[in-house]
Parts: C-alpha cells; sequence; structure tokens
C-alpha cells in the first residue's frame, strides 16, 4: 500500500522512514519532505502544501492512508477536510486539535476535568490584560493563545517586560492575528519537566517514554525561548511521579474520551512540571 505524510521536518522524515519499513508498504509520500527524506528508499518527496491539492493527491494515487505530522495543518482542520472525502488520515480534528492550538481552550479544558494547572486569567485585549497586571507579583508567565512556532510564552520578571510583550501580541501582532486575538496570564512555577506524547484512538490512550525538552536559546535556561534547542529520553525523574501523573492527568483525559466528551484521534504531546523533589 502507499502512504502519505503531511509534513518537512525531522518528525516527519523519522514517521515516514518507519512506515517505509513495513513489508506491506510499497511507497511512502512526503509533503513537501525535505533534503534528507529525498534520499530514503521507498520515500518519495511531492512540492505539495495546498489542502485541496492534497486531497486530490490522495484520490489519484490511491493513498491507503494519511498521517500528520505538524500542528498548523491540524489547527486548519486537514483532517476534517480529508474525512469529507472519505479519505483515511490519522490525527484529531480542527476541533479538538485545540488542546494544542489554543493555550486559552487547553486552560479551560483542565480546569474542567480538573486537571492540575497552574492559576490563570484569560484576556482578549491589551487593556484589561495590562490592569491585570498591575496587581500582581513577578514573575508571570504571558502566553499568546494560538500556535506561535514555540515561541509565543515569556516569563516575565517585571511588569515592563510583561507590557512590551503584551504590545508585541495586540498591537504589533508578532505572532499573527488568530495567535494572538487572546493570551493567558498565569503563576509561574518552578520544578523540573517531564513531557510525553500519548497516542489516542478516541477511546483509549497509550502512554509512550518520556522526554525533556529544552526550549530556552542559552546555556543553563537562559536566553528566549524556541521551537525547541535538543531533548533527550527517558526523563529518570517522571518515573519517580509516574502513578500521580497516571491518576491526575492520564485518567480525565481517559474518562473525557470514553465519555465521548473529547473524540481526540491522534498523537497528543502533554508537558508536565514536578514541583517537588526536584
Amino acid at each position: 500500500m502507499k502512504l502519505l505524510v503531511i509534513g518537512g521536518g525531522g518528525r516527519e522524515h523519522a514517521l515516514a522512514w518507519k512506515l517505509a519499513k513495513s513489508n506491506k508498504v510499497t511507497k511512502v509520500y512526503v509533503a513537501p519532505g525535505n533534503a534528507g527524506t529525498s534520499l530514503e528508499h521507498k520515500l518519495e518527496n511531492i512540492p505539495i502544501t495546498d489542502v485541496a491539492k492534497l486531497i486530490q493527491f490522495a484520490k489519484d494515487n490511491a493513498i491507503a492512508f494519511t498521517l500528520v505530522g505538524p500542528e498548523a495543518p491540524l489547527a486548519g482542520g486537514i483532517v476534517d477536510q480529508f474525512q469529507k472525502h472519505n479519505l483515511k488520515i490519522w490525527g484529531p480534528t480542527k476541533y479538538c486539535a485545540m488542546l494544542e492550538s489554543s493555550k486559552v481552550y487547553a486552560k479551560n479544558f483542565m480546569h474542567k476535568y480538573k486537571i492540575p494547572t497552574a492559576k490563570y486569567q484569560t484576556f482578549d485585549n491589551i487593556t484589561s490584560a495590562t490592569k491585570y497586571l498591575s496587581t500582581e507579583q513577578f514573575p508571570l508567565v504571558i502566553k499568546a493563545d494560538g500556535l506561535a512556532a514555540g515561541k509565543g510564552v515569556l516569563v516575565a520578571t517585571n511588569l515592563n517586560e510583561a507590557l512590551t510583550f503584551l504590545d508585541d501580541i495586540f498591537t504589533a501582532q508578532k505572532f499573527g492575528q488568530d495567535a494572538g486575538s487572546m493570551v493567558v496570564i498565569e503563576e509561574c512555577l518552578f520544578g523540573r519537566e517531564a513531557s510525553f506524547i500519548t497516542m489516542i484512538d478516541g477511546k483509549n490512550i497509550l502512554v509512550m517514554a518520556s522526554s525533556e525538552d529544552h526550549k530556552r536559546l542559552l546555556n543553563n535556561d537562559q536566553g528566549p525561548n524556541t521551537g525547541g534547542m535538543g531533548a533527550f529520553t527517558p526523563v529518570p525523574v517522571y518515573k519517580q511521579y509516574q502513578d500521580v501523573i497516571d491518576e491526575q492527568v492520564v485518567k480525565p483525559l481517559a474518562q473525557a474520551c470514553s465519555k465521548g466528551t473529547l473524540d481526540f484521534k491522534g498523537l497528543l504531546f502533554i508537558g508536565i512540571l514536578m514541583q517537588q523533589g526536584v
């Protein structure tokens, strides 16, 4: 069978490479792919990013199923559009993808299902956000609501930094109109990070290996946030808290899925900050 992988990064390279290892797979197309995928056995890059053209390609080439890597096409509703044409595609719908594409939605979801999260407030304009900041103690974390390539978050140590970042979001629209339509302002927590990927089929959740991502540009957690400077797996301290994480994070997610409240299918990234014993 022939498969289609959407994306052009290292993640999509790894996914396509592994899929091609199956004896059942004759070809994996990668859209648009990268220089590395163009060299792999059974992989072929196709220079298409437009969703309508990808749908037509999948029809014309009898693609068995499509797998989506990046967040942006998922947030844009690529899964919904493929499904309208009865094409098999693996990933969350536009609505479910809001768990990653909207920080406001994600925070409200965690609050609703009693999943531990930092105290927060949300704002849709710079005036009310500024007024709130003037009454709070720093440091505070400010997050642009939408996708911002991992750069839409600031740990503000003082009011001046915070106001400058709010101006970047709301006025300059540094992260785009959609990403900067709302902000989350939350308490700043300190501890050890442990992230993990879950695979969800709409009802069941499979928890995969933990990892720790280093987002700051410079050594010793200094400098601005980036899309990621590196990561390692597994995270030793994660095992210490695994039972607590399963009970307080994974179990509520599974319950939301089983009740039909969350019809999520695909990979969901979960970030944990452990405040004790680190």
